[in-house]
């Protein structure tokens, strides 16, 4: 009698300790976008396809992180409100307008990532530079309402063309970017504003010129969901500060990065990706540690000439250091 109490206490003991040890398990849900300006993502993302984690250890034991895909920011923003990700890299206007339209709140930017690598491109014939050259013509873009998005709406805008969410004086089409890439080969597009690697893509694979390029404008930070923040708050800090080691790492070692975004984008977008390809879009980025409140104002004008947004808000409180 007494040995089977035994049995039966070591027994409940055990089960309260798998218990307990299952109770520990954190999964941190992290979002971004098959794009080369988002390299610190598709390493992180690679390293934990095989099993080897660049995150993981850093966050500490029993800590699992899951990655997400999307093709633009308005559809990170979707996921982030949705409660689906925790953190995600994404381009700064989609982060404005979401942190706008929730009074202020749901989001912040907890870290830079990433300036340049966006480009708008045209076709050779008939050449194509000013805005008023693209009057009735068709221009491509990720997503609406996305950072290349809103640039090439506030640039339209700005050279006194007329700009509308449904046409106007030129018909800005949002577009997934592998498919700018065939509607632009069979005479579909006359432009497309976008980010790499398909700005390199555009003109090796179809002969496009670049019309406008912006090497220094923010094209990718790391946003959190305030409720992450709320309620995980030293492990959004853990993940910045792995973040940003991985960034120093990707400075030091460019070959052995490249390859690797090299084998994480050709997963991602089902498609053979060229060391040539990731080497020329490598050139258009830098790798940045910081998100900066003044560089994030411009973003901020362009939404509002875009007619996006229709008041400013304050983003003092968008950046925030966890």
């Amino acid at each position: 009698m007494n040995m089977r109490l035994t049995g039966l206490a070591f027994s409940v003991m055990t089960f309260a300790a798998c218990g307990s040890a299952a109770a520990e398990q954190m999964t941190l849900r992290v979002g971004h976008f098959p794009n080369v300006t988002h390299i610190q993502a598709l390493v992180g993302h690679h390293f934990t396809r095989i099993g080897k984690g660049w995150f993981e250890p850093r966050l500490g034991p029993g800590v699992k992180v899951e990655w997400f895909v999307y093709n633009a920011g308005p559809s990170a923003m979707e996921a982030i409100f949705a409660r689906s990700v925790d953190l995600t890299y994404v381009g700064p206007s989609p982060a404005i307008n979401a942190y706008a339209k929730a009074g202020e709140r749901e989001i912040r930017i907890v870290a830079g990532a990433a300036n340049g690598g966006s480009a708008l491109v045209a076709r050779a014939d008939p050449p194509l530079a000013a805005p008023t050259d693209f009057k009735g013509r068709k221009v491509a873009t990720p997503q609406l309402g996305n950072t290349q998005d809103v640039a090439a709406r506030a640039w339209f805008a700005k050279g006194g063309l007329r700009i509308t969410l449904t046409g106007g004086d030129v018909q800005i089409i949002p577009t997934a970017n592998p498919d700018q890439l065939t509607l632009f080969r069979t005479n579909q597009l006359d432009g497309v504003w976008t980010v790499e690697p398909w700005v390199s893509r555009l003109e090796t694979e179809a002969g496009a010129k670049v019309v406008l390029e912006e090497p220094n404008a923010v094209t990718t930070v790391l946003a959190a969901s305030e409720k992450a923040l709320t309620g995980q708050r030293e492990l959004v800090r853990k993940f910045v500060a792995a973040h940003h080691e991985l960034t120093d790492w990707i400075k030091a070692n460019p070959a052995e990065a490249q390859a690797i975004v090299q084998k994480e984008l050709s997963e991602e977008v089902r498609s053979g990706i060229s060391a040539d390809l990731i080497a020329r879009a490598w050139k258009r980025i830098t790798l940045v540690r910081e998100a900066d409140v003044e560089e994030l104002k411009a973003f901020v004008d362009n939404a509002r000439k875009a007619g996006l947004l229709r008041v400013a808000p304050d983003l003092s409180r968008l950046v925030e250091k966890p």
